[in-house]
């Protein structure tokens, strides 16, 4: 009896050809180009609890970067593409002002990604010094490669109704550098906004900033739509 199921079934499949895989249909990014280096930079969100050392397990942490270079590396094998994450726990714009030339400058990015803001809001560092620095990071940046690919990441928050008045200043805030410095510009906080509305809150954040698993998942898809459509 169970034969007779699956011949149709086994017919069936050779009838429709190959099924494409996500992995075979995806689309390159036209700043991923051959042996590129695609950087990331920023607080706990993008660290992902990445390792310290070596270990190609732990090194890209277990967020979005992790998901974005895993994607594009099993893709694009002969692309060699190098992703590197340098973001840590805790870090504001200041901070990351004082290490920005070892983990930055130093690596000569092709491309690089900033996503830097939430502790700067919770610190309740000024607007206007968290501009000026994160301006100057930037312009040291381009003056360092001249052809270096911008991705600026709004920082974002849990949706939970009304949205802090702070964090949605220094989104602006991010805009208007993206806009200044011809950079792509990835808006976090309406993605999980929208995301809110198909499942709680807590189903893609977990506590007021850190995304949950599902909730990277998010961010590597839009981060990758955003870039796409920039450079195409």
């Amino acid at each position: 009896m169970k034969f007779k199921f699956i011949v149709p079934l086994m017919l069936a499949a050779l009838h429709l050809g190959p099924i494409a895989t996500p992995l075979s249909a995806l689309e390159p990014i036209a700043g991923f180009t051959p042996n590129a280096r695609i950087l990331f930079q920023g607080d706990s969100i993008t660290d992902g609890n990445r390792g310290r050392n070596t270990d190609p397990n732990h090194i890209l942490g277990h967020g979005y970067v992790f998901v974005i270079a895993a994607r594009h590396g099993a893709a694009f094998p002969e692309a060699n593409l190098d992703f590197i994450n340098r973001g840590i726990s805790g870090n504001t714009v200041l901070e990351l002002t004082q290490r920005w030339k070892q983990d930055t400058l130093d690596l000569k990015p092709d491309v690089l990604s900033i996503l830097i803001g939430v502790n700067d809001s919770s610190r309740a560092i000024p607007l206007e010094p968290y501009e000026q620095a994160y301006d100057k990071l930037i312009t040291d940046a381009k003056a360092a490669n001249p052809k270096l690919k911008l991705v600026l990441c709004e920082p974002f928050l849990k949706p939970t109704g009304t949205l802090d008045a702070d964090i949605v200043k220094r989104q602006e805030i991010v805009a208007r550098l993206a806009k200044k410095h011809g950079a792509a510009l990835v808006q976090f906080q309406r993605v999980f906004d929208a995301a809110a509305k198909r499942a709680p809150a807590d189903y893609w954040i977990w506590d007021r900033v850190h995304p949950t698993y599902r909730g990277h998942q998010l961010m590597a898809d839009e981060w990758e739509r955003v870039v796409r459509g920039f450079w195409k």
